[in-house]
């Protein structure tokens, strides 16, 4: 990243630092110096009083600067004659926002632009980039007594903080490797011919060897054999020819139109080589269906950024989930002081943020990941008086933008389409329902499902004017055992299901059933980290991260016959075997930032799907490495119903004693596999992406006998 910015003004600008105004309520604002580090990527701040060593954060984690008071913090805690001098970093973990105001409205947008620059420089970088990026700052950072020297002892510390646990001998043979000069320390070159070393990758060297018939390279022709044998990809010579002029370093190698092992891995690390389909990456389903033919991405208790009885809520919550393609949010609405109402977990002592804050940062944050309609589900516990505020906070703040009646003329037989409400607001709602008949709520647990199913006993409508609730408590194996009419009733109507009340720590249930019985709206807390969340993101990874999944065309057919439990025969039993080889690892990052923890890395291969598809299988663990582990393992796995299937890839630490610690994983639908050698990317709990990480593996999908 250094190199691409050298010189720049905005570089030297965040080098050299300055004071900043850190705000965390309106009394508490103290002056604090903030500068980047030498490697680029790691942001310090000290304190005028204490010298905390570990004040520091990385740029990676940075989801976003935002100029001006917009922050929910900023808002509360500053007055807005500072408005021009104020702004907010904003964190892709669960950090809190960094809220910051600068001496000057000039030095403001410094900060804002300066930041910006070198974040989006840093997710410009390829993998390989990243990589060497985060080896030489280990490299620095090895170097203890910084004379650009590494003596054995600095390369055995080095070895650590990139995650492998080596014994000394190895490191005398490597070291001798590298020290051409027998000077007893490595510099300049032999630091680099060590780090050659280090990143040789094998098990590429014997595809490419395969492969590279023409003195050592890849011609445009044998790498179009490598696609269509290995990779089962339709090549032609102009495609290879684009791939040598794309991702060839060499010049001279790619005059010749020739591809070098270099070349060969640089593609093979390519997001669109990897093995999520990249044409399954943008919009590529009918969106022109009835919206109840969709799996919709949706959030539970949306306001929570932690537990359901004490955490804090806020509009940031709101944002995140937005930013994660999340369609569906929920917005639990009381009473309020001063007439505006509130949003909060009711009698429970989470904190209260306005209704209008949120319609505000709803509004502001919506379709920029998605530009399909967001629905808000409004749990409305609000007077009348306090109603009819909110209807005017909803119709001043999202204006046209909000969906108050039918689209066409008369009364819609059908639900409209996501293309039909792009860029709309829908709101679901007890008292403002005009879907009468058309829901049906259920909160899951791991025991019972309470339905809320709505009659649609016209003459009692009239008698009562009321919407008459049957709550059926029943158990899960009840309503499971009469899932084909569960997945017939979901072919027109539409089910909202979310975390039962008794969930106070927000954990998740499991969304599969339910995605397998045709309900559409499958309420996740989305900030609970978990495998649940891991299949959330998995199910919705594809189709532009629109928020919006067409349901196979066996649950969008009245008559369908299909039955998850059951799989009576029928069009979705397309019975396939999956053949997965797991190769190797690469910069797998520490669990445990203890100094001696090093990795001993196992993966785990999992179907998710159908009852008879679910599936697990892993690897023995590889021992204290987790820079470059390999595994070369096989399994085989049955799937019956490849559209409502999901592959998850994980990692964890193996701990003879105690639960394995996670590490970092990625699951994507079945039907969006690759085949071939493909790298596969890594998320960590919070499913952001882990930078330099990767696992490599050789994927096969045949029509089973």
């Amino acid at each position: 990243g250094r190199s691409r910015l050298e010189g720049d003004p905005d570089l030297q600008f965040l080098l050299k630092g300055g004071d900043l105004l850190k705000v965390l309520s309106p009394s508490w604002k103290k002056t604090r110096y903030f500068r980047l580090q030498e490697d680029c990527k790691t942001m310090w701040r000290e304190s005028k009083k204490t010298f905390k060593k570990n004040d520091t954060f990385s740029l990676d984690d940075i989801s976003a600067v935002q100029m001006g008071r917009q922050s929910e913090g900023l808002k509360k805690n500053t007055e807005e004659q500072v408005e021009d001098r104020c702004f907010s970093i904003i964190f892709k973990s669960r950090r809190k926002n960094l809220d910051l105001v600068s001496s000057s409205e000039e030095e403001g947008k410094q900060w804002v632009k300066s930041l910006q620059k070198v974040v989006s420089n840093l997710n410009n970088l390829s993998r390989k980039q990243k990589t060497e990026h985060w080896i030489f700052s280990c490299l620095r950072k090895a170097d203890k007594n910084k004379d650009d020297n590494l003596s054995p002892s600095e390369v055995k510390s080095f070895m650590h903080l990139i995650n492998i646990e080596v014994d000394d001998e190895y490191v005398e043979m490597l070291f001798k490797k590298c020290d051409r000069s027998k000077s007893g320390t490595l510099a300049g070159e032999e630091i680099k011919h060590f780090y050659d070393l280090l990143t040789q990758r094998d098990e590429i060297d014997v595809i490419y060897g395969e492969y590279a018939k023409t003195t050592g390279f890849m011609s445009a022709q044998n790498l179009v054999d490598f696609l269509l044998k290995e990779q089962r990809e339709k090549a032609t010579l102009a495609d290879a020819h684009r791939i040598i002029e794309t991702y060839e370093p060499d010049e001279n190698a790619k005059e010749k139109k020739l591809l070098s092992k270099d070349g060969f891995l640089m593609y093979l690390n390519h997001p669109d080589a990897m093995i999520l389909n990249p044409d399954h990456k943008d919009v590529y389903q009918d969106m022109s269906q009835p919206l109840n033919h969709y799996f919709i991405s949706s959030s539970h208790n949306t306001y929570l950024m932690e537990d359901q009885l004490k955490g804090p809520s806020s509009t940031e919550a709101y944002i995140r989930a937005l930013q994660k393609g999340c369609r569906c949010v929920e917005l639990d609405c009381w009473d309020g002081s001063d007439n505006e109402p509130v949003i909060y977990h009711g009698y429970t002592l989470t904190s209260k943020i306005l209704f209008k804050d949120v319609i505000k940062a709803i509004s502001e944050h919506a379709f920029k990941t998605s530009q399909y309609p967001v629905i808000l589900s409004l749990e409305n516990h609000c007077s009348v008086e306090q109603q009819e505020v909110m209807a005017r906070h909803m119709s001043s703040i999202l204006g046209s933008a909000l969906i108050t009646s039918p689209l066409g003329d008369g009364m819609p037989t059908n639900f409209p389409s996501p293309e039909e409400l792009k860029g709309k607001f829908l709101i679901k709602g007890k008292r403002l329902n005009k879907l009468e008949d058309t829901f049906a709520e259920a909160a899951a647990d791991d025991n019972d499902v309470t339905e809320e199913e709505e009659s649609n006993d016209e003459d009692a409508q009239k008698e009562k004017n009321t919407k008459v609730v049957e709550p059926m408590k029943i158990t899960f194996m009840k309503c499971w055992q009469r899932t084909n009419a569960y997945v017939r009733h979901n072919v027109e109507k539409f089910s909202r299901i979310y975390p039962a009340g008794s969930r106070t720590d927000s954990s998740n249930y499991n969304p599969l059933p339910l995605w397998n019985a045709g309900c559409q709206i499958v309420a996740l807390n989305f900030q609970t980290p978990c495998t649940d969340m891991d299949m959330n993101q998995g199910r919705f990874l594809v189709n532009g991260k629109s928020g919006y999944i067409l349901k196979p065309a066996f649950m969008r057919d009245v008559a369908t016959e299909f039955d998850p439990i059951t799989l009576t025969r029928g069009d979705w039993l397309t019975h396939k075997t999956l053949h997965v080889m797991v190769i190797s690892a690469q910069q797998l990052p520490k669990v445990n930032q203890k100094k001696s923890s090093i990795v001993d890395p196992l993966v785990k291969v999992e179907i998710y799907g159908v009852p008879a598809d679910v599936a697990e299988k892993e690897t023995k663990p590889f021992d204290n490495n987790g820079f470059n582990p390999s595994w070369n393992e096989n399994f085989q796995f049955d799937v019956y119903v490849p559209e409502l299937a999901l592959v998850r890839f994980s990692i964890e630490d193996y701990d003879s004693s105690s639960d394995n610690d996670f590490v970092g994983q990625y699951t994507l639908p079945f039907n969006s596999l690759k085949m071939g050698y493909r790298h596969v990317p890594l998320f960590n709990k919070n499913g952001d992406l882990l930078p330099s990480a990767g696992l490599f593996v050789h994927i096969m999908v045949l029509d089973a006998e």
